[in-house]
């Protein structure tokens, strides 16, 4: 499906706005993940301004799609997209990880609506959109399960374990998204634990595998795309390159470690760059 010029406008609009809520979310605990939202914006637009079928007024509709936060630290992100897809009102930006908001700093699916799993202990996303996939076939429902999750989470044995199953059970309602930024807690990820070709080793598993430029949105729109309308019975992996920081230059340059430290004043000023470039 070719997706029109307005429509990519749009979506980076999309883009844009998520970026700025994550930053003013940033801001009101002066501190978040706010580097892997700003690099992770163009993939949730795509997801919630394109791709994903729900309805914002009944996040438990049965025939939604559905994605999940394994990597619940990407809360923030999470929410920003959640607000611009119209589940979370905006007016609740400012509770961000305040005692009984609905927006935690970290994910937990009891709190939020349009959340489906608690994250946080790395490597249980994609064993749990197994089961849901699984299950979503066996009850006739055609709702597709989109997993998002980190680069780090390739660490975990879990996660193969799961991509082996995902093959062998041929589900092709299963779509994979991973965030690599080569940033994790210990390191570059790619120093912790080496995981190239990656390319190679989901092919090797079974799956349909695309390879983009996490940051260019028509390639990521086309993929998003791809993988939704394969006609083959097997799960399929969108691996998207993203750069932390993207959008506020002072912050692409920084250097990079999993948890970019902010100062006050720099919120605005990320605020301010936003608004100069705004799509």
């Amino acid at each position: 499906m070719t997706v029109s010029q307005e429509k990519l406008a749009e979506i980076a609009r999309c883009a844009w706005r998520i970026r700025r809520y994550a930053v003013r979310m940033g801001e009101v605990q002066g501190q978040g993940y706010v580097g892997q939202a700003l690099g992770y914006a163009d993939v949730l637009a795509a997801a919630y301004g394109h791709a994903l079928h729900f309805r914002p007024d009944d996040p438990q509709w049965d025939g939604r799609d559905r994605f999940l936060l394994s990597h619940g630290h990407y809360a923030i992100a999470f929410y920003a997209a959640l607000i611009e897809a119209g589940i979370v009102p905006e007016s609740e930006l400012e509770s961000y990880g305040s005692d009984d908001s609905r927006l935690p700093m970290s994910g937990m699916a009891t709190y939020t609506p349009g959340m489906e799993m608690s994250g946080g202990s790395l490597g249980q996303g994609l064993p749990i959109a197994v089961g849901m996939a699984l299950g979503l076939r066996h009850r006739g429902n055609p709702a597709f399960v989109y997993n998002s999750m980190s680069d780090g989470e390739l660490d975990e044995g879990s996660t193969w374990e799961a991509a082996m199953s995902a093959s062998h059970n041929a589900l092709g309602n299963l779509i994979c998204i991973v965030d690599i930024n080569n940033q994790q807690a210990d390191g570059p990820s790619t120093k912790v634990m080496g995981f190239e070709p990656l390319t190679d080793k989901f092919a090797s598993f079974g799956w349909h595998v695309q390879r983009v430029d996490g940051n260019h949105l028509p390639a990521v729109v086309r993929a998003f795309d791809t993988a939704r309308q394969l006609p083959e019975s097997r799960p399929r992996v969108i691996l998207c390159d993203t750069l932390m920081g993207k959008g506020i230059p002072f912050l692409e340059a920084r250097e990079k470690n999993h948890f970019i430290r902010v100062d006050p004043p720099e919120w605005q000023q990320a605020l301010a760059i936003l608004d100069a470039n705004r799509p």
